[in-house]
């Protein structure tokens, strides 16, 4: 699948970009961090937008978070999910990524987030019958602003809570859309790219 194989890219990407800003991180001046990397794996609960189906998925993602501009954090993320209870109606997997803006404030990180991709529906057996055609999946192009907020348990552990509101085209709707909300709680581990500018402040 197209979505698929754009996420082994981007994995490769953040690995690569990881390895290559580690080796800088280890030969710089303590203070002159230039880039973090988080990743998460969390729990998701979709309210589908499909005759009032819901899924419950795995989802899981990483953060590139750039130099600070004044108060504000801005950040590249990528997350895919994956459905492990596909309800009765229809499931839905996706990878998202975009632009995210966060907003410390001591522990808590409030953020948005505007994230867009490919998504994947699959509708349950028989199929989903719209007008005189039946429909066993449908993919499409995916936008999804969100909210969120991680919570700093240590330097490198938080809690995040989330929520997207995404928009997902389909043809079997009047209308040819549909508008999920998908709601993830989980953990989240900050890599320290750079100890010595955390142990020298």
């Amino acid at each position: 699948m197209t979505y698929l194989r754009v996420s082994a890219k981007l994995a490769l990407l953040i690995a690569v970009s990881a390895l290559t800003h580690t080796a800088f991180a280890q030969a710089a001046p303590a203070g002159t961090q230039q880039l973090q990397i988080s990743a998460f794996v969390a729990g998701t609960g979709t309210f589908t937008g499909l005759e009032g189906g819901k899924n419950l998925a795995i989802t899981a993602g990483a953060d590139l978070t750039f130099l600070r501009f004044r108060r504000f954090r801005p950040s590249f993320e990528a997350r895919g999910t994956y459905p492990i209870n596909k309800g009765h109606i229809s499931s839905q997997k996706n990878f998202l990524l975009g632009p995210k803006v966060e907003y410390p404030l001591g522990k808590l990180h409030p953020y948005v987030d505007f994230l867009f991709g490919r998504g994947q529906i699959d509708y349950h057996a028989p199929g989903f019958v719209f007008g005189n055609t039946l429909y066993i999946n449908s993919n499409t192009f995916i936008y999804s602003p969100g909210v969120g907020v991680d919570y700093n348990l240590t330097h490198n552990l938080a809690i995040k809570a989330d929520a997207q509101f995404q928009h997902w085209n389909t043809p079997v709707t009047a209308s040819g859309a549909i508008h999920p909300t998908a709601l993830t709680f989980g953990v989240v581990y900050n890599f320290d790219l750079n100890p010595r500018h955390r142990h020298s402040r």
